[in-house]
């Protein structure tokens, strides 16, 4: 017969070393897609005539330090991470579920163009503005979800449906509401002059930073991101949504309403990637134009969320690094057309989602090494207990077990 004790040292010891494997798997994922990027720009050289080696090094050199030039640009570093650090929410929230939101751009369109309408039309101040953004891709993300939990219909195909459902249905009521765009036919009406009180406050940021790129954008992602992971690690729907995502059908066998779970779930992920739609064009910045493409940002949301592991927190940070590298792209022009740029910048980010594949190859390393050492691991605690017949033969034969 055997016990066998969970050891709480044990358990602990093992989460810190998941995330210490996870943190080098996301630095080294992006140290590669760096290594791939300067191999690219070489290879530009060399396929020209008069080629000039020394370029590249440039190149990256002023890419790394473009942000930091000046206030202005290293503002726009937190200009760009506020809807990146959502949309990754977003796909991050539904990846605890076992749920891939695909469909973040979509809701992220949604959210932007109904922000809109509520601040052009309807006169919102900015804070309701960004209540109805939530609403309206919460409403677009939900879909899915019902969809998912009703009749088993994968998310990812019911997502990327909807993605260009939502793109075509915004150009059909673009079109349809002329008072949203007076001035320019394609082109929504600037706050500044239709509804100043619409526009994202930045309670003096931008005299620090002496630019109109900063505003609370930033600081309301965060407040997001850390109320995210109060819900996931410290409430009881936080603990059904991980359930579900590690196995729907145990949880189901526990009680848990995993249906419920995965619209809410669903629901949740649509917010917020429709609160970073409402973010970005509620700072006054930009307005809405008709697209015949979908919006890259709910798509750059997966990289964020996968470099994190979908941690709330560690979104925190990746969203700030893939911000980082959107702003500095502007370095490397006058080197390398702004197209290069592109191509720089999407290599990084692709290979920076193979942290999760390069997570599980460490582990794989590690578990063959301590194998091969003859370590056998932090795993529980096994105690052999002798039976009760094991006692001597005396005492049993006083109880009568032994005659």
């Amino acid at each position: 017969m055997f016990k066998i004790f969970g050891s709480s040292s044990a358990v602990n010891k093992k989460k810190q070393k998941d995330k210490e494997y996870a943190f080098l798997a996301s630095v080294i994922s992006i140290l590669v897609g760096l290594l791939i990027a300067i191999l690219l720009l070489f290879l530009l050289e060399f396929a020209k005539a008069e080629s000039d080696y020394s370029k590249p090094l440039i190149g990256m050199r002023n890419y790394f330090t473009y942000s930091f030039t000046s206030a202005t640009t290293f503002s726009k570093i937190f200009y760009n991470a506020a809807p990146l650090m959502l949309t990754g929410l977003a796909v991050g929230f539904a990846f605890k579920a076992g749920l891939f939101n695909i469909g973040a751009t979509g809701q992220y369109t949604f959210g932007a163009f109904f922000a809109l309408i509520a601040a052009i039309l309807w006169q919102f101040p900015w804070w309701a503005a960004l209540l109805v953004s939530i609403v309206a891709g919460a409403f677009w993300g939900v879909i899915p979800g019902i969809f998912k939990a009703f009749f088993n219909i994968n998310e990812v195909i019911t997502s990327i449906m909807l993605n260009w459902a939502g793109l075509y249905l915004v150009n059909l009521l673009f079109y349809n509401l002329p008072k949203i765009h007076t001035v320019l036919p394609n082109r929504t009406d600037n706050l500044a002059f239709t509804n100043p009180k619409a526009i994202l406050p930045d309670f003096g940021l931008n005299q620090i930073f002496n630019t109109s790129f900063i505003n609370i954008g930033i600081i309301i992602a965060i407040i997001v991101a850390v109320i995210i992971y109060i819900v996931l690690e410290k409430t009881v729907f936080g603990f059904e949504i991980k359930s579900c995502g590690l196995n729907k059908n145990a949880s189901i066998y526990a009680g848990i309403k995993a249906k419920r779970t995965i619209i809410l779930t669903m629901l949740i992920s649509g917010g917020l990637a429709g609160l970073g739609g409402g973010i970005v064009y509620l700072a006054g910045t930009v307005q809405y134009t008709i697209e015949s493409s979908l919006l890259s940002m709910g798509f750059s949301g997966i990289p964020v969320a996968l470099l994190a592991y979908s941690h709330p927190l560690a979104i925190i940070a990746t969203s700030v690094f893939i911000g980082f590298l959107e702003s500095s792209g502007s370095g490397l022009q006058g080197l390398y057309s702004y197209e290069m740029t592109g191509v720089i910048l999407s290599v990084i980010i692709y290979f920076s989602a193979f942290a999760l594949i390069v997570s599980h190859f460490i582990k794989k390393v590690l578990k063959r090494k301590g194998q091969s050492d003859g370590d056998q691991g932090d795993g529980p605690v096994i105690e052999a207990v002798k039976p009760e017949t094991d006692k001597p033969k005396e005492q049993l034969e006083t109880k009568g077990v032994v005659g």
